[in-house]
């Protein structure tokens, strides 16, 4: 019987691992540079703890299971809540700022499709402590910076923030059920069936009217800044939400000292996750049809969930899967893989050892694979030649001392070389 792998996985081959290597140590490098330190977290959690406030979508899709004492457990269906959790298990009494980082995978039962699978890699960061308008800038910078760095030229930042309706949730004492339903009607922009929700749901008159208003006002006006929000609003309204737009005021301001100027607002998007409080942001690719989200973020308050009191809290991932499809369609086939630059092949048996010498020799400086199938010369050399390696060093007899034939595989040139200068020569 020949098995297969599971739906909505895949296996990943030598010449994309090479790629996904490079550009995850890119992100690695952006994270490093902003202060940020790598932690891991297993794999499965308790299922309370993923739960707590992931939204029912994520809760669908859950990959969730009793262990033999009956704990109900869960497969990590993203990261910010179990590092979270780590932070108020080992960290929480250390010095704030917290910059922690990640790259590891997560599980959701999703139908697979292109850009979605069901074991999937995030990238991302989480910045413990603070909630200021400069750090949620800072956060927002690090990851355009890591899609400056990593060549990704093609994509849209945009930026919105979830407290502003907050802030009117909490002055009308709107429940958090009715609220994270009004959340996910907006983030769909199902304004009719927000409409309809509104008006069959259990809210007062003026916190529907109220609502209502905010949300015309900025869907007439797709990428609208604060001023033209404020100018939409009652007295009574800029009222209510006034410090979450001196907030993002603020945050705009400072994204243009990191740099970061070109972006659209949009106060209608609020994340698929329950627990974002503030500010919120997305990063979408070109060329990735409906899965085009590779990067998404903000402001949230997990840490009192866990028992770490009330400490704010800013991160992002990136949909890392997503982000290397993104560079794919950006530049096709034309990036270089990483084969080895020399194969060395034994002419016999009589040489193999001396050939075993010379292959650690040369992998001190370049790479370097050898002859380990025991094939005859000719036919180790159609291997070389099969799998694009550039030049052969050829290990014989006739050939003593300190020096190896070095064949060039597009020439078809073969000359006496030494083998110190094996690297130099092929470059």
């Amino acid at each position: 019987m020949m098995f297969t792998r599971p739906r909505g996985t895949r296996d990943i081959l030598p010449d994309e691992m090479e790629r996904r290597r490079r550009a995850e140590a890119i992100l690695r490098d952006v994270f490093q540079s902003f202060g940020y330190r790598e932690v891991q977290t297993p794999v499965f959690e308790h299922l309370e703890l993923i739960t707590a406030k992931s939204g029912e979508e994520i809760k669908e899709h859950l990959y969730s299971f009793e262990d033999k004492s009956g704990r109900k457990l869960a497969l990590r269906p993203e990261l910010s809540a179990p590092t979270i959790r780590l932070y108020v298990n080992e960290l929480r009494t250390r010095p704030k700022p917290r910059k922690l980082c990640y790259f590891e995978n997560c599980f959701r039962y999703e139908r697979p499709q292109k850009g979605r699978y069901r074991e999937f890699w995030q990238a991302g960061v989480e910045l413990i402590g603070s909630r200021r308008p400069e750090a949620e800038a800072e956060v927002i910078a690090l990851a355009v910076r890591c899609l400056e760095e990593i060549g990704l030229e093609r994509y849209a930042l945009v930026i919105g923030n979830r407290g502003i309706f907050r802030a009117l949730f909490d002055h009308y004492n709107i429940s958090e059920d009715v609220q994270n339903t009004i959340f996910h009607l907006m983030d769909k922009r199902d304004l009719q069936g927000l409409q309809r929700y509104l008006d069959a749901g259990d809210i007062t008159e003026e916190a529907r009217d109220f609502l209502w208003r905010l949300v015309k006002v900025i869907d007439r006006g797709r990428g609208i800044g604060v001023v033209e929000l404020e100018e939409g609003l009652t007295d009574r309204a800029r009222g209510i939400v006034e410090t979450e737009l001196e907030g993002f005021k603020e945050l705009t301001g400072y994204l243009g000292d990191f740099g970061v100027r070109d972006y659209e607002i949009d106060f209608l998007i609020a994340r698929g996750l329950d627990y974002y409080t503030g500010m919120v942001f997305e990063i979408h690719a070109e060329g990735l049809g409906a899965q085009n989200q590779i990067c998404g973020g903000g402001t949230y308050s997990l840490a009192r969930l866990f028992g770490g009191g009330d400490v704010p809290s800013c991160g992002f991932a990136f949909g890392f899967d997503r982000l290397m499809l993104a560079l794919d369609a950006q530049e096709g086939d034309s990036e270089k893989q990483a084969i080895p630059r020399v194969f060395v092949a034994p002419a016999s048996k009589k040489v193999l050892n001396r050939a075993i010498e010379i292959s650690t020799l040369l992998r001190r400086s370049i790479s370097c694979t050898m002859e380990i199938m025991g094939r005859k010369l000719d036919k180790a050399l159609s291997y070389a030649d099969s799998e694009g390696i550039p030049y052969v060093v050829i290990v014989s007899e006739e050939v003593k001392g300190d020096s190896v034939i070095l064949r060039d595989m597009r020439t078809g040139e073969q000359r006496v070389i030494k083998i110190e200068e094996v690297p130099d020569a092929v470059g």
